[in-house]
């Protein structure tokens, strides 16, 4: 049955294709039995008050879907918050900590009552998960704690530009660039200049150019 789709959508394109054919031949049927004057009316008149209603709609729709889409996310960020606050398997605590701030576009507003919990939280994931096996969890931990905006994270982040894991040093580039951590500049060009993997520096530079904004 599965092989069967693919022809089984050919007559449901060719369907729509004689249908919006069928249309365009109807209009054009119908627009040549209109009078000249009813021609010019729409041509003058209704075709550019058609063009001002879309318009207007859409300037009016552009609005209104940025206002659900940033309702939805504070809805959405409430309750990863709730859940967060009632989580007690570190884990959890760290992926919904994840999720968090990455539905907050990395930033902080609206989450200073979890932000002191959520800085240990990351310090102690990329103090801690040492392991060979874990180092996506450490790199995430540098590249998220960076969006906290506490200055204090900057040697723990400098530290984990040395990790033997290309991914943790990237992410840790990535970390001191959301902090705008001007006092790392040198070593920041030290790493986007000497290491070997290509996107650990390429982190360096764009973090160093965030600096400069």
């Amino acid at each position: 049955m599965a092989e069967s789709k693919p022809h089984d959508q050919v007559p449901i394109n060719l369907t729509w294709l004689i249908v919006v054919i069928g249309l365009i031949v109807a209009g054009v049927w119908m627009w040549k039995r209109l009078s000249l004057d009813t021609q010019d009316y729409i041509v003058d008149q209704a075709v550019p008050m058609a063009a001002m209603v879309l318009v207007s709609a859409l300037l009016l729709f552009i609005p209104i879907s940025a206002f659900r889409r940033r309702r939805a996310r504070s809805m959405e960020r409430a309750r990863l918050l709730a859940l967060f606050e009632q989580a007690t398997i570190q884990e959890k605590r760290l992926d919904l900590a994840f999720a968090l701030l990455e539905n907050n576009e990395y930033r902080i507003d609206g989450l200073d009552s979890a932000v002191p919990a959520l800085k240990e939280l990351f310090e102690t994931t990329l103090q801690r998960a040492l392991g060979d096996k874990q180092h996506r969890i450490r790199g995430m931990a540098a590249s998220h704690l960076g969006a906290l905006g506490d200055q204090s994270v900057v040697p723990l982040l400098l530290k984990a530009l040395e990790d033997d894991h290309a991914y943790v040093r990237s992410c840790a580039a990535l970390g001191l660039g959301r902090l705008r951590a001007t006092d790392t500049r040198e070593r920041l060009q030290v790493v986007m200049e000497q290491d070997w993997d290509q996107t650990v520096r390429s982190r360096a530079r764009e973090a160093l150019e965030r600096m400069r904004e």
